[in-house]
């Protein structure tokens, strides 16, 4: 499944946000738009990683309470 609609969407909804004197929430949406960046990469790394050994892809998690 294609993933990187989701960075349009992001763009669409900053480009609203700007033109809306809401530059707080334009700047939200940049960080969004890393943050999914990330994540899409994450996703693409281990489906490489499954598809040259069959096995899953370790060390792509991006994080989160508690992980270590």
């Amino acid at each position: 499944m294609r993933s990187d609609w989701i960075l349009d969407v992001l763009t669409d909804l900053k480009t609203f946000a700007r033109a809306n004197n809401m530059p707080i929430l334009a700047e939200q949406l940049d960080d969004s738009a890393i943050v999914a960046m990330a994540e899409i990469a994450a996703m693409k790394d281990v489906k490489n990683a499954q598809r040259h050994d069959g096995d899953t892809a370790v060390g792509t998690h991006l994080g989160g309470a508690g992980t270590s």
